[in-house]
C-alpha cells in the first residue's frame, strides 16, 4: 500500500511555484506566445499550471515591465493576445540564469558533501 506524502507533494508544488516566473521568461525569450501556448509548452514539461495561475502572473511580469503585449488576429476565433519580453526582462532573465545556476550548485555541493 502507497502512503501519499502530502508534505512532499506541497513541497513539490512550492518549488514549481518559486520557479514558474522564470520558466515564463525563458518560454518568452525564445518567441512571443500566447497564453494558451505557453501553458501547452509548460504541460509538455510537466509542469501543469491552469490558467487561473498563468494570467495573475503575466499581468505583474508586465506591470513590473518584464512584457508587453500585442493582439493579432486569430485563425481560429477571436484575436490572441501575444505575449514579448522586453529588454528590461531579457536583463532579469540573464540575472534568474545566474541565480538558477547557484541554486542548483549549492543544492548539489550539500547533498553531495561527506560530513565526518
Amino acid at each position: 500500500m502507497e502512503v501519499i506524502n502530502t508534505n512532499v507533494d506541497n513541497v513539490k508544488s512550492q518549488m514549481r511555484k518559486g520557479i514558474l516566473e522564470y520558466c515564463i521568461l525563458c518560454i518568452l525569450n525564445k518567441e512571443d506566445a500566447y497564453a494558451s501556448s505557453i501553458l501547452a509548452e509548460l504541460k509538455v514539461a510537466k509542469m501543469i499550471v491552469v490558467e487561473g495561475t498563468l494570467y495573475p502572473l503575466l499581468i505583474r511580469q508586465k506591470n513590473q515591465g518584464l512584457l508587453e503585449y500585442r493582439w493579432e488576429e486569430s485563425p481560429q476565433g477571436p484575436p490572441r493576445k501575444y505575449y514579448r519580453i522586453t529588454e528590461k526582462g531579457k536583463n532579469t532573465l540573464a540575472e534568474m540564469d545566474i541565480a538558477w545556476r547557484e541554486v542548483v550548485e549549492t543544492v548539489e555541493l550539500i547533498k553531495n558533501s561527506n560530513r565526518q
